[in-house]
């Protein structure tokens, strides 16, 4: 359920020539003389974009009602007098000391009653009205301080929303949450009905008995805990259509976003709801050093983040030019990876590219986090590789605008992730995310890439659809998914999907509910595997996580059955021709091997291929131009020069493309 949509400004944020560099500027760290040599350094690096004002709001109003803009008049001023262009933040991310002092009701309360102090940062909640009129009243200060400065381009509004504390249990919290219950439900006997309270006594007379769903003596109502979800969602989401109308009232024709999580590990927002209220999608990404395969994660993650933005380009916000601070081992980022990351978001979508921070900090949480000018300054790797990744940048103008070309989709949706992982399931070591993130790696491998569609949207364009566990689904999006099919799709369905309808309630009947008509399948009892345990198949899969007890119908053929004991001989993976289409299904988390054989077939049926061809280890990806103009990224991870079958000219080398890439090298070719 969502706020009355506020209307989208056009995005002129990308106003400038080329695609945009920068990061994160936080020139109240520094002193004046610093910030001039950070002018001349932005030049070198061909710098022409910054966020500003992130975290400032303890300096711009140091005591309530009083505030100092001398110092970022100054900062705006020059930015704009070196042709650098600036997302100025709200400074709402952070309270001031001697808000929090005064108003301690801002912050907030966990699901066991702590009250989390001031002294780091995000320390507000936000259905808080306090928070939201003294937020509000600073938006307003600073959209009317700067709304004609030339350098203004995007609105930043606030940061990271949800990060660090997702759920809120505070007394304005639950009164908002008792009011968003009603606002959906319209009354409390639909209410009852949804959450089904007429299990353990639970039923409700009045919405006033309901309470957020917190430190209790067993498990809690699942219906009551996703909605709760849903809730905290959308908390965030009215919080920053509140300060986004204030914006939209004093500068019209500013285009405003706000910087997502988007990952393989972020789940406190649907994103997906969010992508309508932002003028651009904006994401933050940072790499795990402990991932042997951290580039897949890279591109799992800006592949998503390009299916929030419906597939328009989008802005990498931050990410790292090396280590990060928040690891338990912070690793700095291998030869030439930091290039090598940030054009892996460009390949997939992204027209800027920006880093958390400009500067490396001398002091505070962060201080090792690292920076675009480290602490030692111009005479660094990490600064001559900023300095190359802006030269690079400057040559990929021509593909700015263009979108990615893919032909699969891989359905996403937060609610399903947020229902699929409540407790009390058939295995709780069950990740949404498992059987997605292994089939995306098996594409990825082979040259293919692929988009990441909410369940509701137009699958129409697709040739290869995949449905991983969503345990969550609703009676349209079902139908989507079987009209898909019927029009010539190859439609993969895997286990634990279909289960529940939007209310977390079985569909009942039998397995896999709202996908066993299209399935010709239907399984009577889950047999979930413990960790550790393993389940083989007949075509020598080895499965994990999961198996089940399938009964296939007479038009459906098994393609593998179990071998174990009890299941020896039931179906683990079928396949049945549907209208021009065809829908399989899979009762089993396979092995790597398992994933990339069965891939093989889904592509072959679907007529997909490879980007083009080229050596192992080299990602590949295609840009396409509205004129038509096609742009091959093929990065080469490994340590070996590598062959990449392509012709057209390198824009990153400046020459004809000679079909092999350096060892951890980056070939940008508009083809011929």
């Amino acid at each position: 359920m969502s706020s009355p949509e506020i209307p989208r400004t056009p995005s002129v944020w990308n106003s400038l020539k080329g695609l945009a560099y920068g990061g994160d500027y936080n020139p109240e760290q520094w002193p004046e003389e610093i910030r001039r040599e950070d002018i001349e350094l932005m030049k070198e690096a061909g710098v022409n974009f910054l966020s500003v004002g992130i975290f400032s709001w303890g300096l711009l109003e140091p005591t309530e009602g009083h505030y100092d803009f001398g110092w970022l008049d100054d900062v705006m001023d020059n930015l704009h007098g070196a042709g650098i262009k600036v997302a100025l933040a709200t400074a709402t991310a952070s309270p001031p000391a001697w808000l929090a002092r005064k108003s301690p009701e801002i912050l907030p309360v966990t699901a066991e009653g702590t009250r989390l102090e001031r002294g780091s940062r995000r320390h507000y909640t936000p259905s808080s009205s306090v928070y939201r009129r003294y937020a509000t009243a600073m938006t307003r200060v600073i959209a009317e301080r700067y709304k004609g400065h030339p350098a203004l381009a995007l609105w930043h509004v606030d940061n990271e929303l949800g990060c660090h504390v997702g759920e809120f249990y505070g007394e304005e919290d639950t009164t908002a949450f008792r009011a968003w219950l009603e606002r959906r439900y319209g009354s409390i006997e639909a209410l009852n009905e949804a959450w089904g309270t007429a299990f353990w006594s639970q039923h409700y007379a009045s919405f006033e008995e309901i309470i957020p769903p917190g430190a209790a003596p067993t498990t809690l109502n699942p219906g009551q805990q996703l909605d709760f979800a849903r809730f905290n969602s959308w908390a965030f989401m009215d919080y920053y259509r509140q300060l986004l109308a204030v914006i939209r009232e004093v500068t019209p024709d500013i285009p405003a976003t706000t910087n997502f999580m988007v990952s393989s590990a972020t789940k406190t927002l649907d994103y997906f709801d969010w992508a309508k209220d932002m003028d651009v999608i904006a994401n933050d990404h940072y790499l795990v050093a402990a991932d042997p395969e951290r580039e897949i994660e890279l591109a799992f993650s800006a592949d998503l983040t390009r299916g929030v933005a419906g597939g328009d380009p989008w802005i990498l916000m931050e990410h790292s030019t090396s280590a990060v601070n928040w690891q338990p081992h912070n690793q700095p980022k291998m030869p030439g990876e930091m290039i090598r990351n940030s054009l892996t978001h460009v390949a997939r979508g992204a027209d800027a590219v920006m880093f958390f921070q400009w500067r490396q900090s001398k002091a505070g949480s962060e201080k090792f986090h690292s920076a675009m000018v480290p602490h030692g300054g111009r005479d660094t790797q990490v600064w001559r590789n900023v300095v190359d990744l802006g030269n690079a940048l400057s040559k990929l103008e021509p593909i700015k605008g263009s979108r990615v070309e893919s032909r699969v989709a891989i359905l996403f949706d937060y609610e399903a992730w947020w229902a699929s992982e409540l407790d009390s399931h058939p295995n709780n070591s069950l990740r949404y995310l498992d059987t997605m993130r292994a089939f995306h790696r098996a594409l990825y491998l082979r040259g293919i890439t692929a988009d990441f569609v909410h369940p509701s949207a137009d699958l129409s364009g697709y040739d290869l659809i995949l449905v991983c566990t969503l345990y969550a689904v609703t009676d349209a999006a079902a139908a989507s998914i079987a009209a898909a099919a019927e029009g010539g799709a190859t439609v993969l369905i895997s286990y634990f999907s279909g289960i529940v309808d939007e209310r977390d309630h079985v569909r009942l009947g039998g397995y896999p509910g709202a996908f066993r008509g299209l399935l010709g399948v239907s399984s009577e009892e889950f047999h979930p595997l413990f960790p550790g345990t393993a389940v083989t198949l007949s075509d020598g899969t080895v499965g994990s996580v999961w198996s089940e007890h399938v009964s296939a119908g007479t038009a459906t053929e098994v393609l593998a059955t179990f071998t174990d004991y009890p299941l020896d001989g039931v179906p683990a993976l079928t396949r049945r021709t549907v209208g021009t289409g065809s829908a399989w299904y899979l009762a089993t988390l396979p092995d790597a091997a398992g994933v990339d054989a069965l891939t093989a077939r889904l592509v072959e049926e679907a007529r997909v291929a490879a980007v083009t061809e080229a050596a192992a280890g080299v990602e590949l990806t295609r840009r396409r131009a509205d004129d038509g103009r096609t742009f091959l990224f093929a990065i080469n991870h490994g340590r070996e020069d590598a062959t990449v079958k392509a012709d057209g000219d390198d824009l990153l080398s400046g020459s004809r493309f000679s079909g092999v890439i350096p060892a951890g090298a980056v070939a940008v070719i508009a083809e011929d």
